[in-house]
């Protein structure tokens, strides 16, 4: 089989979960012997701290980015419309780090030859809104928790990213950075009792502040349970709005921003609490925090119950906006009493199929079936 190159957009200008997947995607690719290259976004600071096995990185602007005919594109973030037409002559394909929850979307999906779902969970919320032509295959993920310096006990990093269009964004961001300076490094040191801890970006599909607004009033009845949330708000609006639902418990939350080091952030807490489900795509921090050794509390749904195992990598619970949270209170009450331990003997043979082998087998046998396809519909099998 002739294998073309398979050449790689991310312009994403902030780290998140899709630049994490971007980084083994490609890695993933280059184990498997599959040329490739990624074309990124030259003002973006953080690729250097993701670890590519040797892939090349190009900038957008680069001439070296141009697809050769019979090359395979695979777009990983929103592109320019210029640039994601110049692509319609080329076997197009999208990597769907999204669900889509209200029929609106990026661009890429709609104009892809054809669509990767990371999860079965956005599969189906694709076939949900027309979205028919998608891969049979799941992708999932790995964690990877390889990137970035490694580091001890983490450090407060920045609380939001500014919205530049934003005055009241740049002045609070001011106050912050002057703040932080003149009081130098906040490190992380460990309260006594449970900490449970959230370890994400605070993105809207994360929906914390609906959740918060429910469970802040059950925590607040349990005095030995602090919060702990480490990663950056997207805009200042949203860091508020989180800490407005976590009024209740406010003496026991604190902020951590953005962390470069993800593992000692997993590792500085009990449990990981992740968001509300049905906006989530795959949900990476679950992987890499059962990978590091915390076990996880979420809600009983896709995608989280795709990579969950109950009662072995944590506890999945009803949905509290169906029950008012009671549910979570049950597990909680359990994990406090000690009734309720995850079985961690178990946990490695549930991420065997996490792996990056595992992983990099299930994208080697899509890249062929991506070859085959891309020859029958530019007519040079």
């Amino acid at each position: 089989m002739r294998r073309p190159t398979i050449v790689q957009f991310n312009l994403s200008p902030t780290l998140g979960g899709a630049e994490v997947y971007t980084a083994f995607f490609s890695r993933a690719l280059a184990t498997r012997g599959w040329s490739t290259r990624l074309v990124v976004n030259g003002a973006a600071p953080f690729w250097d701290d993701l670890d590519f096995g040797g892939v090349p990185r190009v900038l957008v602007d680069t001439p070296a980015a141009l697809l050769a005919p019979g090359d395979i594109a695979v777009v990983h973030a929103p592109l320019p419309v210029a640039t994601l037409a110049a692509l319609d002559r080329h076997f197009l394909v999208g990597v769907a780090h999204q669900a889509v929850y209200d029929g609106t979307r990026p661009a890429y999906y709609d104009r892809a030859d054809l669509l990767l779902a990371v999860s079965a969970h956005v599969a189906a919320t694709l076939q949900r809104y027309g979205l028919h032509r998608v891969h049979p295959t799941p992708l999932y993920g790995v964690a990877d928790l390889q990137r970035g310096p490694s580091a001890g006990a983490p450090v407060a990093g920045r609380l939001f990213d500014v919205d530049a269009h934003k005055p009241r964004d740049r002045v609070v961001a001011g106050w912050y950075w002057l703040r932080a300076t003149l009081a130098g490094p906040r490190r992380f040191t460990r309260r006594p009792g449970l900490t449970l801890g959230v370890v994400s970006r605070l993105a809207s599909v994360k929906q914390f502040p609906v959740l918060f607004a429910i469970l802040a009033p059950i925590l607040a009845r349990y005095p030995d349970v602090n919060l702990e949330i480490f990663g950056s708000a997207v805009g200042y609006k949203s860091l508020v709005a989180t800490r407005s639902a976590l009024a209740p418990i406010a003496s026991r939350v604190r902020f951590w921003g953005h962390q470069r080091n993800a593992a000692s952030a997993y590792r500085a807490i009990d449990y990981l609490l992740t968001g509300l489900p049905e906006r989530e795509a795959l949900g990476l921090n679950v992987l890499e925090s059962c990978a590091a050794g915390t076990p996880v509390i979420a809600v009983a749904a896709p995608p989280f119950s795709e990579t969950m195992h109950n009662g072995v990598t944590g506890y999945l619970y009803v949905d509290p906006r169906h029950d008012a949270g009671a549910d979570f209170e049950r597990v909680l009450e359990g994990i406090l009493a000690g009734t309720l331990k995850p079985d961690f003997a178990s946990v490695p043979a549930h991420l065997a199929g996490f792996s990056f082998a595992r992983f990099a087998e299930r994208l080697d046998g899509v890249a062929r079936d991506l070859t085959t396809r891309a020859e029958l519909a530019l007519g040079t099998a």
